[in-house]
């Protein structure tokens, strides 16, 4: 049985970090006036709420199953503090950041009617500090860390995850905005 969870440990870690990229990058194109490959907005906004849960989903199997793995030997304190961990206190930490992160993140979604959209909004901007922390966890420690297929899986991530940020920082991204920002002078400009 120890062995089942150690391989399930690091296997849903990976399939975590592969998830957590897409839902960056989901969360990206939802935002945006042309979202890809002429899906509507709603379509990816649902498609970045489903992966994102399947990652919770992955990331708590990840947890769980090296808490419960005796060769991790992790402990319930070394998942909420950062960086007190006996195993790679650095990469551990990192990946315990990571969760506390992801874990604002999901709580103020579930709460979002309540805290209100720019509360919202500004807790989930921490998804962009969520993901490189993840990354590096991932990088960082475990035994596949160095491994040619996990940098490879890691970097493919990290292209998409980059070419999403990239897209999001150019000037043309969200036509809407520049259309409300267009019907706000031309309120303005008939009140006067």
């Amino acid at each position: 049985m120890t062995d089942a969870l150690w391989y399930f440990g690091r296997g849903s870690g990976v399939v975590s970090l592969v998830l957590l990229s897409l839902v960056v990058a989901l969360g990206v194109a939802a935002r945006s006036g042309r979202t890809p490959f002429g899906l509507p907005r709603f379509a990816v906004s649902m498609l970045h709420r489903n992966v994102g849960l399947t990652a919770v989903v992955f990331l708590s199997g990840h947890v769980l199953s090296l808490l419960f793995d005796p060769y991790a030997q992790l402990r319930v304190f070394d998942l909420v503090v950062p960086f007190a961990g006996n195993y790679r206190p650095l990469w551990l930490g990192l990946g315990t950041v990571g969760l506390d992160l992801l874990a604002a993140i999901v709580v103020t979604s579930l709460l979002r009617r309540r805290i209100g959209a720019s509360g919202w909004r500004a807790v989930h901007w921490l998804a962009y500090l969520c993901w490189p922390v993840a990354l590096l966890h991932g990088l960082g420690t475990g035994t596949d860390r160095g491994t040619w297929w996990l940098w490879a899986t890691a970097m493919s991530g990290a292209a998409l995850v980059i070419a999403a940020v990239g897209w999001r920082l150019t000037p043309d991204f969200d036509r809407r905005t520049r259309r409300r920002v267009a019907a706000r002078l031309l309120v303005s400009e008939g009140v006067r």
